[in-house]
């Protein structure tokens, strides 16, 4: 699995856990798929992906996108 793979399964799982926690506990947790998508927006025009840093750090070879 190389960088971007991760960075991506990593956001769909955010997403997915968001809207179980927000079905099961409370409606604001919504707001954490929110961010998850801000933040993948934002990467996608800057670059910048603290959670493609982290798997950097944790030994995930590099990909296309995030290097």
């Amino acid at each position: 699995m190389n960088l971007d793979r991760a960075v991506l399964r990593f956001a769909g799982f955010i997403v997915l856990v968001s809207v179980v926690l927000a079905w099961f506990v409370h409606p604001y947790w919504i707001a954490l798929a929110a961010f998850a998508g801000l933040n993948l927006i934002q990467a996608s025009f800057t670059g910048f992906c603290p959670a493609a840093m982290l798997f950097k750090r944790l030994g995930v070879r590099s990909g296309t996108v995030f290097r």
